[in-house]
């Protein structure tokens, strides 16, 4: 903290030891946290079995004790950390029937939380919980539900409804069978490997669950009948904003070709909508299994790929089909019936998840999840091409694929594996600036604290700090060489998604969202009507655009909605596109421009943020052009 030099000499001299004295370490970044380890020896699911509860309870008193302590002992400058120990505090609470400390912690929760949706939405089948059993009628259903009605009936409708819908769909589908399946998959081989020594985000994680599993499972029909009554009594069509600023380029336009890249998960280059729009390669030789032009990569004729390690691959799409013996017909399905239970629509594909997941047996459920994941890698990259081409008859797409993990387990990350990752960053910028990129879009990212998971996951380094410290290395190899794709390209716009996980990614050193270059634009997440999402992430976010049952293609052609910042991200993309179709000298200062001084400001009750506006952008365009 900077002290005031207007105070005299001899007051500095007093104040000093005293301002000293009163600090605490101050926490700037994710990484900065202490690490604190515990022991678990039994399985992960055997952790909730009745005969087990005492030493769920001990795990539960070494986490409170750490957190309290951290709390006590730091100055944590995030209030989403904060807010996620007086979570994991008001879990334990609850195990140990401690109600009033509960509500006691769940008001200290929102007084953290920035936006209003979360705010008061935040614990409410909680606050219902702890309200009835503190009136001595624990236990009793019927006093629950009546509970829990007057708390959401008091709820301003038109804040919360995308909350409330989640929140229902939520409730359909979570099962006793989903919870332990998906907590056996993805930290038993962990506990396994570590020989039982868990790392404080897995502990606190295995305490929270028991909130789900002994309070919200058994009452989740309570639950989702309060809210389905509350919405089918409020519901009204959220008005479109996004159509009336919408605009299509006539192919008739006085209009230039612009190269645009989506960095994805690669692109079904075979549906009409998408192939009318590839650009191509005409240095290349197609199908002759050679690198013609000599650029390192054979056969690129619509772009380069990756695969999962950082090699050199022709796919330009994963042939999952052929690789994993799926389907992805079927596994549409279970993508597009997930997004739809989600957003309160009861679509066929809605309620056959629904019925496929009530009858799934714990040890399927591994299998489930990785091929949910499966897919949504597969189909990503498609979805958010269809979205950054949407009218534009003169974008050309170079197509840039790179491939993520699917796996409950992830990847085990190496040196090795880092500095191909990181030759890979490199590479792409290389390939941009050679191919007359003008705009890339990248809905994906990273974190130091991620490979530090991961180095846990499979038992590397000895101690915490070590790991830590490994992590870091790590990440530095990865960062620098995007770092050097996007900062050695100055006239390129990168715009990157800003995140889903509701979290300030500066403090968690999320790349590329966390990145702060002159020709890079972070997006955050909005609904059909502008209303802030309950999951796009914040701290570092420039603009906003729709990210909420955005619809585009998948694999195959169909067109699907998909919600997150990975789809608000490339509608920024296409407005770049538009602008630079229309006037392709604009330097890179004045097309980020356009788009920022376009925006509309909309105000919050903590913050002012921006929605893009790509008709006022392009009108701004006009009248430039006609000066």
């Amino acid at each position: 903290m900077k002290i005031m030099t207007t105070l005299g000499s001899a007051l500095l001299l007093v104040a000093l030891p005293l301002a000293a004295a009163a600090a605490k370490p101050v926490i700037e970044t994710q990484d900065d946290l202490p690490r604190h380890t515990y022991e678990l020896n039994i399985k992960v699911v055997d952790l909730y079995a009745e005969e087990n509860r005492e030493v769920l309870r001990e795990l539960a008193d070494q986490v409170q004790a750490d957190v309290e302590g951290d709390l006590a002992k730091y100055d944590i400058r995030d209030d989403n950390t904060v807010q996620g120990f007086y979570s994991v505090l008001g879990t334990i609470a609850i195990l140990e029937g401690r109600w009033q400390d509960y509500l006691d912690y769940l008001g200290k929760r929102r007084e953290l939380e920035s936006k209003d949706a979360n705010r008061l939405t935040m614990g409410l089948f909680g606050e219902a919980l702890a309200t009835v059993e503190l009136a001595g009628k624990g236990g009793d259903a019927e006093a629950l539900q009546a509970e829990l009605t007057r708390l959401v009936e008091a709820l301003p409708y038109s804040t919360v409804q995308d909350n409330l819908k989640s929140g229902k769909g939520r409730s359909e589908i979570l099962t006793e069978a989903l919870v332990l399946g998906n907590m056996e998959s993805t930290y038993q081989p962990l506990v396994d490997n570590t020989g039982g020594e868990i790392s404080y985000d897995v502990a606190s994680t295995l305490v929270s669950v028991s909130f789900t599993l002994d309070s919200f499972i058994p009452n989740r029909a309570i639950v989702g009948t309060v809210y389905a009554d509350y919405i089918a009594a409020n519901d009204v069509a959220k008005v479109d904003i996004w159509a009336a600023r919408e605009v299509v380029l006539p192919s008739t336009a006085k209009g230039s070709p612009v190269v645009l890249s989506v960095w994805d998960s690669g692109v079904d280059t075979s549906i009409p909508g998408l192939a009318s729009h590839l650009w191509t390669n005409q240095n290349e030789i197609p199908g002759n299994n050679i690198d013609d032009d000599k650029n390192g990569f054979v056969d690129d004729i619509h772009g380069f790929a990756y695969n999962l390690k950082g090699e050199k691959v022709p796919d330009l799409l994963r042939p999952i089909e052929e690789k994993f013996g799926v389907n992805p017909a079927d596994l549409q399905g279970h993508a597009k019936g997930l997004g739809d239970n989600s957003s309160n629509i009861d679509s066929p594909e809605a309620a056959a998840l629904r019925k496929y997941i009530s009858s799934l047996p714990q040890e399927e459920i591994p299998a489930f999840l990785e091929n949910l994941s499966l897919y949504g890698g597969y189909a990503h990259g498609t979805h958010v091409s269809g979205i950054a081409l949407a009218g534009n008859p003169f974008a050309e797409l170079l197509v840039a694929r790179m491939t993520y993990s699917h796996t409950q387990m992830p990847p085990k990350p190496t040196i090795e594996q880092a500095e191909r990752d990181g030759a890979m960053f490199r590479a792409a910028g290389d390939y941009f600036r050679d191919n007359g990129v003008r705009a890339v879009n990248m809905s994906w990212g990273g974190s130091v604290r991620g490979i530090e998971s991961s180095l846990e996951a499979h038992n590397i380094g000895d101690t915490p700090e070590e790991r830590k410290a490994l992590a870091r290395k790590l990440y530095k190899i990865g960062d620098e060489g995007l770092r050097e794709a996007i900062g050695g390209s100055p006239e390129i716009l990168f715009i990157t998604s800003a995140g889903n996980s509701d979290n300030d990614v500066k403090f968690d050193e999320f790349y590329p969202s966390s990145y702060e270059y002159p020709n890079l634009l972070t997006v955050g997440a909005v609904d059909i009507a502008g209303d802030e999402t309950s999951f796009t992430s914040l701290g570092n976010v420039d603009i906003y655009a729709n990210g909420f049952e955005v619809e585009s293609y998948v694999p195959g052609g169909d067109r699907i909605p998909l919600n997150g910042t990975s789809m608000s991200s490339p509608q920024v993309l296409n407005l770049a596109g538009k602008l630079l179709a229309l006037a392709p000298d604009l330097t890179m200062a004045e097309l980020r421009q356009l788009i920022l001084d376009g925006a509309d400001d909309k105000q919050l009750e903590t913050r002012t943020i921006k929605l893009m506006n790509p008709k006022a952008s392009l009108a701004l365009l006009e009248k430039q052009l006609a000066e």
